[in-house]
C-alpha cells in the first residue's frame, strides 16, 4: 500500500469539513498548486483513501422525523447474508451491520413517525426468513456527526501508511 504523507492529511481534513470547497482554495490553504492538489485527490480516489462524495440530505426535511437502530437477532448466525439482501430491499433502511454483541445485525433507519415504524418492525423486517427477534431503539437527538478526524490524531500513524517525506509533489 502507497503511503499517506502530512500533505494528504491536510488535504484530507479540508475537503472532509467542506466537500464543495474549490480545489483553488485548498490549493492555497495547503500552499501548493491547484494541479498538485488534483493530483493527490485522484491518487486517494485511486488509493480508496477517499469512497465517494456527496450532499447530505436531512431526512426530516423529506417527512423522516423518526430515527431509528434496530438490533436484529438471527436463527443462525450464517443467515446474514439472505437476511440482508431482504433488507436492502427496505430503502429506510440506511445502513446495517455484522455485529458481535447481543445482535447479529445492527440497522439504522429512517421512518416518518412511529406507525410507519411499527408498520416497518411488523410487516418488512419481523418478517425476513432468518428474523429470530428485533429491539429497537430510538434516537432522540443526533448530538454527534462527522467524519474520522484526520489531523486531530485519530487517523494512526502506521508506518505502512504514514510518510513524512513529501516524495509526491
Amino acid at each position: 500500500m502507497e503511503k499517506i504523507d502530512a500533505l494528504d492529511k491536510k488535504i484530507l481534513d479540508i475537503i472532509t469539513r467542506n466537500a464543495r470547497i474549490p480545489s483553488k482554495n485548498v490549493a492555497v490553504e495547503c500552499g501548493v498548486s491547484r494541479a498538485a492538489i488534483h493530483q493527490r485527490i485522484q491518487r486517494l480516489i485511486e488509493l480508496k483513501v477517499i469512497i465517494g462524495s456527496g450532499y447530505n440530505i436531512d431526512p426530516s426535511a423529506l417527512g423522516f422525523q423518526t430515527c431509528t437502530y434496530i438490533g436484529i437477532r438471527l436463527e443462525r448466525g450464517n443467515m446474514y447474508r439472505e437476511v440482508v439482501k431482504c433488507l436492502q430491499a427496505i430503502p429506510e433502511i440506511i445502513e446495517c451491520h455484522f455485529t458481535t454483541g447481543p445482535y447479529t445485525m445492527l440497522c439504522k433507519l429512517y421512518a416518518r413517525d412511529n406507525e410507519h415504524l411499527m408498520d416497518l418492525l411488523n410487516n418488512k423486517i419481523q418478517s425476513i426468513d432468518g428474523v429470530f427477534s428485533t429491539e429497537t431503539l430510538i434516537s432522540l437527538e443526533e448530538s454527534i456527526k462527522r467524519e474520522i478526524s484526520i489531523c486531530g490524531g485519530v487517523l494512526p500513524d502506521v508506518p505502512a501508511l504514514v510518510s513524512t517525506d513529501d516524495d509526491w509533489d
